[in-house]
């Protein structure tokens, strides 16, 4: 299936195969939605990964698919960007170029907001692209199914490894680093770098946030594999 999406404000063009679609993302979607209805309350799905995985992009799919079929739940995603600091408080910490590792994250925020969403009216800070800042209150959380995104939600460093308290189920992917790179590499590449610029990127970045993912992260309950033409599979 081709799916037009929206991600973070931009339009998008993805692909996921129709047996795929079938066998493992309308089953999953079909049991978040049981639970949900035995819940009788916000069902909050941890969705965590390595950098270059695709989840922003199957989050979103999952939000379309919950949206046009007609037994599931509806859902809404919740990507954990919003939760960056501020790019002042990053430079007075000499962290801007660390943007995106785990320190760069207002992790007691990212708490306190995880502990509020099952209560009505609550909302859920963004993270501009345009301005490269957080706008706090910018998602007003509305649907039943939450799909809570990010690298760091399962991290076991103490401050974080406490998040996973706030989550009824948590969905993990793996994925070959040396596949990360080749996409990570790739996509700075279209964005405008040098092949040699983005090798360096990836190996003072991304790099060390792939291993630190795949490494340092909680086992999850639901756990998932991305195969080099970056469709998933289950375990």
């Amino acid at each position: 299936m081709n799916v037009t999406l929206t991600i973070n404000g931009l339009t998008t063009q993805a692909f996921f195969p129709d047996s795929d679609i079938e066998q493992l993302h309308l089953p999953l979607l079909r049991r978040f939605s049981r639970q949900q209805r035995l819940l009788n309350q916000p069902l909050i799905v941890f969705l965590v990964a390595p950098p270059g995985t695709g989840k922003s992009t199957l989050s979103a799919f999952w939000q379309k698919l919950s949206n046009e079929t007609p037994d599931l739940v509806p859902l809404q995603t919740l990507p954990m960007d919003g939760f960056h600091q501020r790019n002042a408080w990053l430079d007075a910490h000499n962290l801007r170029h660390r943007k995106g590792a785990p320190e760069t994250f207002d992790v007691a925020k990212l708490r306190h907001a995880l502990m509020a969403l099952r209560e009505p009216g609550s909302n859920w800070p963004e993270y501009s692209r345009m301005l490269h800042e957080p706008v706090d209150g910018a998602i007003r959380v509305t649907a039943p199914l939450l799909i809570v995104e990010g690298n760091w939600l399962l991290l076991e460093d103490d401050g974080w490894r406490q998040l996973v308290e706030y989550c009824d189920v948590s969905v993990f992917i793996h994925a070959s680093p040396d596949i990360l790179r080749d996409r990570l590499t790739e996509r700075k590449i279209r964005g405008g770098l040098t092949p040699a610029q983005a090798g360096e990127f990836y190996d003072v970045t991304d790099g060390p946030n792939v291993t630190r993912v795949l490494a340092h992260s909680l086992r999850a309950d639901i756990n998932l594999h991305m195969r080099d033409d970056g469709s998933y599979h289950s375990e």
